[in-house]
């Protein structure tokens, strides 16, 4: 089974992320001690499995101080059985990561980091509102694997306006001069409800150029690939089979568990979406009550959720399971869409599975949203 924390605090704002946090801490503690409460409550979500990853996620986890870490990893560990060589990420900032605080991440049993660094360029970790400095981005590195913490994945942000590719190619080089095992790549996206959002409509930025953003995809994948680094997702990057086991875990559809405001959780047949607000969550948790809608999955939503999140993987999507997912009905609707999709080159089978083409990943979801089904 697989678990998920949502700690959903920040110091500030980055322009251009959407997610549920809050910057105001004044209810922390409320909301981790809430956490601990409903970790209680939906201990018998799915059946009883030893917990092969655990995720803290945000937000900014690494602003749990280390008595409120521990006091989560108790719990979990009271009401679940987490397999000895589990999988533990907690997602952190630079700015947290001094000495002290990583040697408490590494005797609280956090084994792996996923630092959201986005850029060793200062002028765009100025333009992303980032709170730390390159150099803090670059030594938090050197330290973790100083005091043992190894498997570390950084996050990088691609199209980010500027005169060429350069700066792109020296966070790559820095990348491989950190001996870093495991790189997200994001492209950077303006969405409504954020600084950046707010701009583009008044006209302070420009649109993303797509060509230019493609452009500096192609560059990354082809530059981490020459250097020993495996596409096994989209976005998703990793040498010497270092994945993301519990990202991989959504990628396959496997069952999980979501806490804290805002998370998500599934069962197999259906998901649950925690409140995203921190006061009424707190306020619903301390009545024993689990303040999360229910979707359940119709045959159309668990196919077209396999196709979005299996075709971006090195996995595919099993030919079987289409169909049984969808009611023997996938191949009957799709036979032809398949065909001039196999034309252009832009996805490939094998016995068992289908899978996108190197060219077919630039279009990955609008491949994914033309196989989709209906009900």
């Amino acid at each position: 089974m697989h678990l998920y924390l949502h700690i959903p605090f920040c110091r500030q704002a980055c322009h251009y992320c959407d997610f549920h946090f809050s910057t105001n801490t004044s209810n922390k503690r409320a909301v981790v001690e809430a956490i601990v409460s409903e970790i209680i409550l939906r201990k018998d979500y799915l059946p009883k499995a030893d917990i092969e990853t655990i995720y803290f996620g945000g937000g900014t986890p690494s602003m749990l101080d280390g008595e409120e870490l521990h006091l989560l990893l108790d719990t979990i560990n009271q009401h679940f059985t987490v397999a000895t060589n589990a999988e533990i990420t907690l997602e952190a900032n630079p700015d947290d990561l001094h000495r002290d605080k990583l040697q408490q991440l590494y005797n609280a049993g956090i084994n792996r980091l996923s630092i959201g660094i986005q850029s060793f360029h200062e002028p765009h970790l100025k333009f992303l509102n980032r709170v730390h400095s390159a150099l803090e981005g670059e030594h938090c590195v050197k330290i973790a694997q100083e005091i043992g913490i190894n498997n570390i994945s950084i996050d990088l942000i691609y199209a980010i306006p500027a005169p060429d590719h350069s700066i792109l190619m020296q966070d790559i080089q820095k990348t491989f001069a950190l001996n870093i095992s495991h790189i997200s790549a994001y492209c950077l996206t303006i969405e409504p409800q954020t600084a950046f959002g707010s701009w583009l409509k008044k006209k302070k930025i420009k649109p993303i150029d797509e060509e230019y953003a493609a452009q500096q995809f192609e560059i990354l994948v082809k530059t981490l690939a020459e250097n020993g680094y495996e596409q096994y997702e989209i976005s998703n990057f990793a040498r010497n089979g270092h994945y993301s086991l519990h990202n991989s875990s959504y990628w396959k559809q496997k069952p999980y568990l979501g806490v804290g405001p805002s998370a998500h959780s599934y069962n197999g047949v259906s998901r649950e979406y925690n409140v995203s607000n921190n006061a009424r969550y707190v306020e619903a948790i301390q009545k024993q009550i689990i303040p999360a809608t229910l979707e359940t999955l119709t045959p159309a939503d668990q196919t077209n959720e396999y196709l979005l999140t299996g075709l971006r993987t090195k996995w595919g999507v099993n030919k079987e399971k289409l169909e049984l997912l969808s009611g023997n009905s996938f191949y009957s609707v799709h036979r032809a869409d398949l065909e001039k999709l196999s034309e252009k080159n832009w996805i490939r089978e094998d016995a068992a599975n289908w899978y996108l083409t190197d060219s077919g990943k630039l279009f990955a979801d609008r491949i994914s949203s033309d196989l989709f089904i209906e009900e």
